[in-house]
């Protein structure tokens, strides 16, 4: 049976994954979930055609995540979504997953806190905080990571650096 592995980047399927994670990981299948960009055909496409052969690739629905991942797969599947709110839609569908990383979210007009790690920013909502908050409460292992060769910040430690009164 293979490992989920579970990623939140705004940029969901790009160089970093391909290159990096996917081969410390031992990914085989990566499934981006975005409904906007599952319902566009051409970026769909273009997404699709970035990922090498020796990956199966999906850009699907938040539906059709959770139906592809009830289906068991000997591989390991790393699973990347835009943004925090996303995994409670599919919280029960990546219950197993080895951890959730938090990896790249670009400024939004709700983010009040900006966390920097090793090599890069990471922007968050009070809506993402509490959403990320709530796995960690549900048992999710949640880590700050960047590269597989940079820090890892577990969700509790990189959590007090929030100033949870507002902006930071």
């Amino acid at each position: 049976m293979g490992k989920i592995y579970v990623r939140v980047d705004d940029r969901l399927i790009h160089g970093q994954t391909i290159v990096a994670w996917c081969p410390t990981l031992g990914i085989k299948e990566i499934i981006g979930i975005d409904d906007e960009s599952a319902k566009n055909p051409t970026l769909k496409s273009i997404m699709k055609m970035s990922v090498p052969a020796a990956y199966t690739a999906h850009i699907v629905t938040t539906e059709e995540a959770k139906d592809l991942l009830k289906k068991e797969s000997g591989n390991n599947r790393l699973v990347i979504v835009k943004f925090p709110e996303k995994l409670s839609q599919i919280a029960d569908a990546v219950s197993g997953c080895e951890f959730i990383m938090l990896g790249n979210i670009s400024k939004r007009p709700d983010s009040v806190h900006k966390l920097s790690g090793a090599t890069g920013i990471f922007y968050l909502s009070d809506k993402d905080v509490a959403d990320i908050d709530n796995l960690v409460l549900q048992g999710f292992n949640v880590n700050f990571q960047q590269l597989p060769n940079s820090a890892k910040t577990n969700w509790d430690s990189f959590r007090k650096t929030i100033n949870t009164g507002g902006k930071t």
